[in-house]
């Protein structure tokens, strides 16, 4: 049987075809999935969560082969997960601080660190509502709800709703039940 150089050329020309479509559209739905969806665990990226120990080391790498730069001695701190690489994830602090933890070091609760000086903590959220203590700049509570401008904030035994823009924990148009 003999195959003219006409038929072997529309051939691979067919296959290239395929290949060059096939590469094209996973291009194409590489750019529709979002970067959030990409982290190892499934959650999004950057996403906020706290320090589960008293004495954590942040390390310039993911690993305990590189140095710890900084030591965290906060339990409870916020922090912001930027990155993920197997059990290791990169973290910010409130201040900029940046580095790699072990996810061991890391727990889900929200928490926030009050920022600009003494913010007031108020019964609602309103800001003529009473007002019920007066926050200490970097003093940490927990977040029990967000809507709107205000959360709901549990520093001590005191509850009380302060303003987004007064601490560092929670992203401006997120919302928390």
């Amino acid at each position: 049987m003999e195959v003219s150089g006409d038929a072997v050329y529309n051939a691979a020309m067919s296959r290239c075809s395929r290949i060059v479509l096939i590469l094209a559209l996973c291009g194409i739905v590489s750019f529709l999935i979002p970067i959030a969806a990409l982290a190892e665990t499934g959650l999004p990226l950057p996403r906020y969560a706290s320090l589960r120990a008293n004495k954590v080391h942040l390390r310039t790498g993911p690993g305990i082969r590189y140095p710890v730069d900084w030591i965290f001695v906060s339990r409870g701190m916020p922090i912001e997960i930027t990155a993920e690489f197997e059990n290791w994830r990169k973290v910010r602090d409130w201040q900029g601080t940046e580095g790699w933890v072990h996810r061991s070091m890391l727990s889900g609760k929200r928490t926030a660190v009050v920022t600009g000086g003494v913010q007031p903590l108020r019964r609602d959220p309103n800001p003529d509502s009473v007002l019920t203590a007066r926050v200490m700049e970097k003093v940490v509570g927990r977040i029990l709800e967000c809507d709107g401008d205000w959360c709901r904030i549990e520093i001590g035994k005191r509850r009380g709703w302060m303003r987004r823009a007064h601490f560092w924990g929670v992203y401006s148009d997120e919302k928390l039940k």
